[in-house]
């Protein structure tokens, strides 16, 4: 037997919305993937919040037997009953940038109401690069620029860049198996970070790409052409040979590249932080008192990272607004109009 939330649609939700006296305030779903992806959705959709609308930004798993974290689920569960009162949030993956090459590609870019984040994932976004200096200040309070954090992504970003492009080829052309996102990643990481030997571990990293482009040409030596064209629709889509760390593997770039350099950058400012502290005492019992007021003030990483709101600067960020502007313009349309669009759809 079915049950009533095996049918929830933006239909249901609109139809619940007018059982509401006139002056209530339409409600709006936005089901997300994971529990992580709440608060980003929100920062998104509050600012479209009007005296007659307002958006609850929640889990799937209320609709169906759906799991949560699970795209390709979630599109086929979603994408026929997204509308103006449902709206469906998920990562990028490589679904933007492979146009439509598989069926869960097809439908997020052909239906207006599943929003996607352009960048792989939203740990991406939470890197973006001109704001992690910021998140280190946030961790260590201290402001001495220690290390170049947006050059090395640039340069990190620019290493990786012709390998990417064989990545998005082979997925585009369906033989991904020949060459899979983790085998990207696994050419792409960085190792043991240190800030003395990030000019090697880039080197290492342009060693590694570069030799692994030499075989994928052997392999496939007509390719050129075609491999020419991926690349010039990637720069086209937004993706540039500075910015390729948007576009990868969101978990790779959060805990393999950012985390452990971030660490490294942070530790150093921590102590010198402490050493000045040290220095300027005057006696033993104020240098103890002043320690552990900052130890104590000494933010975490991770957990730091993620609540960072610089990515609202992105190129990609200012894509999604864009897209829900166009679902939600300021100029609000009359609830009646609404619905009739919504029944085309």
């Amino acid at each position: 037997m079915r049950r009533l939330k095996d049918n929830v649609s933006s239909s249901y939700f609109e139809a619940a919305n007018r059982l509401k006296p006139k002056t209530a305030r339409r409600r709006i779903v936005a089901y997300v993937e994971a529990y992580d992806d709440v608060f980003f959705w929100r920062t998104v959709l509050s600012r479209f919040e009007t005296p007659e609308r307002y958006f609850e930004v929640m889990l799937p798993s209320r609709v169906g037997k759906l799991e949560r974290g699970k795209k390709a689920a979630m599109m086929r569960l979603l994408s026929a009953r997204v509308g103006r009162s449902m709206l469906a949030c998920v990562d990028a993956d490589y679904d933007f940038l492979t146009q439509g090459a598989s069926e869960t590609s097809r439908q997020m870019l052909q239906n207006p109401y599943v929003l996607h984040t352009y960048a792989y994932a939203i740990e991406n976004l939470q890197c973006y690069a001109p704001t992690l200096r910021d998140v280190c200040v946030a961790v260590t309070l201290n402001d001495h620029m220690v290390f170049n954090i947006e050059e090395y992504l640039r340069e990190y970003s620019q290493a990786i860049f012709p390998l990417f492009v064989w990545s998005i080829w082979h997925y585009r052309r369906d033989c991904y198996k020949e060459f899979t996102i983790s085998d990207f990643c696994t050419v792409i990481e960085t190792g043991n970070f240190t800030i003395q030997k990030a000019p090697e571990i880039l080197q290492r990293v342009r060693r590694k790409v570069g030799t692994r482009v030499a075989q994928l040409q052997r392999e496939h030596p007509d390719a050129k052409e075609s491999y020419l064209e991926v690349k010039e629709s990637l720069k086209q889509l937004g993706v540039t040979a500075d910015t390729t760390y948007l576009y990868i593997q969101g978990h790779h770039l959060f805990n393999n590249v950012v985390v452990p350099m971030l660490k490294k950058v942070c530790s150093q400012l921590v102590n010198e932080r402490q050493s000045e502290i040290t220095r300027q005492s005057l006696h033993s019992q104020q240098r103890h008192n002043e320690l552990s007021c900052y130890t104590k003030s000494i933010g975490d990483i991770e957990s730091t990272l993620k609540k960072n709101l610089g990515y609202m600067l992105s190129d990609p960020f200012q894509r999604i607004l864009a897209d829900v502007a166009k679902i939600f313009p300021t100029a609000n349309k009359a609830p009646e109009e609404e619905v009739k669009e919504e029944a085309v759809w």
